[in-house]
This record gives C-alpha cells, sequence and structure tokens, in this order.
C-alpha cells in the first residue's frame, strides 16, 4: 500500500475507523469485529482509530478499545507496527454524548485507555472534540503533560479550526503531528483547515470521508460525478471518494469506517487508484 507520514513514522495511506464496530445498534460479533481488523491489516492498513467514548452507551464506555486491543493481540506479531491512535474528552451519559476537557479528566482518560489497549505509551492521543467549558490553552496544556510524561508518543486534536490549530501547535511544539475533522465530497466546511495542515506538514485524518450517512446518499450532490469516475475506472464510488481524499495533500489519511471485512477490503484497495487530472477536476469542481 502507499505510504504516507504522521509525525516521524510511516503508514498506510488507507486507515481504519474502528468506531463502527462498537456505536451501530447492528454491531458484528468480537470474532466478526476482530476479523475486519485483521482484514485491514491483511490489507496493509498500519492506522486503526479508536475513541474511548465508542460504545452503545455508558455501561461499556471503552468498549472500542478494548476490541481493538484484542483483534490486534489476536494477529499476532504482524501487528507490531499498527499505530493505534485513540481520543479522550467525550463522555456519555447514557446514550448521550458529553464532553470535559478538563486537565484532570483528560489525565484520568489517558490512563484509562492505556489499560484498555495494554501499552506502555499511546502512539498518538487525540483531544477529541473542543469543550466550551474549558479553556482550550488548559486542555492542548493537559496534552502536552502526557506527551512529557512519556504516556503517549504523539498527540492531535480532532473537530478543530485554524485558531485552535495554530494554538495547539504554539503549545505542542512538535509533539503536535495531526488534526481530525470532517471531511468528504459532500462536506468540505474544513477545506481551509485542510489546507492550514498541508502548509504546517500536519496529517489530515478525515473522519466520515464518505459524508457520514446511508451508501445511497453518502456523497451528498457529488454522488453523480463520483460515480461517473468509478464506472471509468471500474472501481466502487468509495474507493474513488478514498482516492479523491487522497489526492488532496500528502498529507491527508482517510479512516474509513467498517464493520464488514468487505468493506475495509475494498476502502483499503484505493491506495493505488489512480486518478487522471480530468477525473479530479471534475470532483473537485462536484
Amino acid at each position: 500500500m502507499q505510504q504516507r507520514r504522521i509525525g516521524n513514522l510511516t503508514v498506510g495511506a488507507i486507515g481504519l475507523g474502528a468506531m463502527p464496530l462498537s456505536t451501530k445498534t447492528d454491531r458484528p460479533s468480537r470474532e466478526e469485529a476482530a476479523g475486519v481488523v485483521h482484514a485491514a491489516l491483511d490489507a496493509g492498513v498500519t492506522l486503526v482509530d479508536t475513541a474511548d467514548a465508542y460504545s452503545l452507551d455508558e455501561a461499556e464506555f471503552g468498549h472500542n478499545e478494548e476490541l481493538v486491543a484484542e483483534a490486534l493481540r489476536s494477529y499476532g506479531p504482524g501487528a507490531a507496527d499498527v499505530l493505534v491512535a485513540t481520543k479522550g474528552g467525550h463522555t456519555r451519559r447514557g446514550t448521550d454524548w458529553e464532553l470535559d476537557g478538563t486537565p484532570s479528566y483528560l489525565r484520568r482518560a489517558c490512563e484509562a485507555s492505556l489499560r484498555r489497549l495494554g501499552v506502555e505509551a499511546i502512539g498518538l492521543y487525540q483531544f477529541h472534540r473542543p469543550d466550551p467549558a474549558t479553556p482550550w490553552e488548559e486542555s492542548i496544556g493537559a496534552l502536552r503533560q502526557l506527551a512529557d510524561d512519556g504516556l503517549v508518543r504523539m498527540v492531535g486534536i480532532s473537530n478543530a479550526d485554524i485558531a485552535q490549530i495554530d494554538a495547539a501547535r504554539s503549545i505542542l511544539g512538535d509533539a503536535l503531528v495531526s488534526v481530525q475533522n470532517q471531511f468528504s465530497p459532500g462536506w468540505r466546511s474544513s477545506a481551509g483547515e485542510l489546507a492550514h495542515c498541508a502548509e504546517l506538514g500536519l496529517a489530515w485524518l478525515p473522519w466520515s470521508p464518505f459524508g457520514g450517512v446511508p451508501a445511497a446518499g453518502s456523497l451528498g450532490s457529488s454522488a453523480p460525478a463520483f460515480a461517473e469516475v468509478a464506472d471509468e475506472l471500474g472501481a466502487s464510488v468509495h474507493q474513488v471518494a478514498l482516492a479523491w481524499h487522497l489526492a488532496q495533500s500528502d498529507v491527508v489519511v482517510p479512516i474509513p469506517g467498517a464493520s464488514r471485512r468487505e468493506s475495509i477490503v475494498d476502502s483499503a484497495a484505493a491506495a493505488d487508484l489512480k486518478l487522471t487530472p480530468e477525473q479530479l477536476a471534475r470532483l473537485d469542481a462536484a
């Protein structure tokens, strides 16, 4: 698989978003979920994105991290080079999603993630979402302390605007390696943040790269153009969408979610799909 950089590491250009393995009401069994992770690794994926809050509800908080850790252990030595990116800062109250960006909470959340993942240091720890009740600089300062204390090797932020990216970079320095925002053919409002990350050399991890809604409308108004290119290349629409992401900048590493082996295998193949300049221009204009 084509390779891209996150901080000082090289990863496959397509990652795996593990969220659907835990948050869907019709989610796969633990054995099936492990099979999805194993299929991803077999296809060359070396970045798995998870979070402590990925679960059906508060009662099983941490479900996705435990699932990912279990799947990697059962894969064997071949999982040693996989970068696990997790997140803290979201909480759950019942089935509701809430926020806590206080330094004390982020410390506790990181320590709990370390235990669930079974590691001494988290490869990439991301602040899940800004907490309006906590100053941004305080939350980012807590991440800096986690890095200084050796609990995390690299730091990322998620759902951040340009000012927040710059403020985080001023506090974290080289420890900040990535930004994870929503971005897709049908949701391009973070294009400015993507361009800013490309200038800074920060990895851009677009979440919900297909749009985040059922497949029939996942690419929104852009769908016809992507379907046309898919027909021209003999590829799936989802592969074309991921190839479009990769063509935006060499800092882009999409993390498509998957709850079936077939889905991640299809997505991984997008790393080798080549768009012509004319096709890319058509998709950019869609």
